[in-house]
């Protein structure tokens, strides 16, 4: 069992534990988790993903991903945002996805705001709230928090525009997802991502 520490995954490389737990894992893990995401459309597929998440294990909504994917034509907000009711009960019935009636109806209505909003307004508000700074590298998943003063921030802010079903700790999820913060392990071999993050902003 391990002690939270970086653990070595089939390639011998150390990496965060949670990242060598399964092979689903273990490809999101390094080649997803922690980089930096941009464009309206692909952080709202990242908040809407997040927000079925809760409540549940992130390995069940990444083993049906595809099957989001495909009932929320791809996440784009446009698309989503002119879904109708009869769209509504097909989303019910999907066994591809999760059937919650309300982290269901929370995308449409999400899309619909987003739709309002000006282009790449919902990657600059997400982005605004990235810590500055350098930060300690977590040694063991100890050291990752669940909530931060900055999640709370942004989640507020998200409410605050109209966004619906993301609290706190959905909304760290998010920034650790998307790249801005970097929860990796101190050991963790993608934590030394070799490529640039230059563009991102901080």
């Amino acid at each position: 069992m391990s002690d939270g520490t970086a653990v070595a995954g089939p390639d011998g490389r150390s990496r965060c534990p949670w990242g060598v737990s399964s092979e689903d894992y273990l490809a999101y893990h390094d080649e997803e988790w922690g980089r930096p995401v941009h464009g309206d459309d692909a952080l709202f597929e990242r908040l809407c993903l997040e927000a079925f998440q809760s409540g549940l294990s992130w390995i069940t909504i990444l083993r049906r991903r595809e099957g989001f994917r495909a009932a929320f034509s791809s996440f784009e907000i446009a698309s989503v945002a002119e879904f109708t009711d009869a769209d509504r009960e097909r989303l019910l019935a999907d066994p591809g996805i999760i059937r919650n009636r309300a982290k269901v109806d929370a995308t449409l209505a999400n899309a619909r705001t987003l739709a309002q909003w000006p282009a790449g307004e919902l990657d600059r508000l997400i982005w605004s709230y990235a810590p500055t700074g350098a930060r300690p590298a977590p040694v063991t998943t100890a050291d990752v928090p669940a909530v931060t003063d900055a999640s709370t921030a942004l989640a507020k802010a998200l409410k605050k525009s109209g966004i619906r079903f993301v609290g706190p700790t959905t909304a760290y999820a998010l920034m650790q997802a998307c790249g801005l913060v970097d929860d990796h392990l101190a050991d963790c071999v993608a934590r030394r991502d070799p490529e640039p993050r230059a563009g991102a902003p901080r």
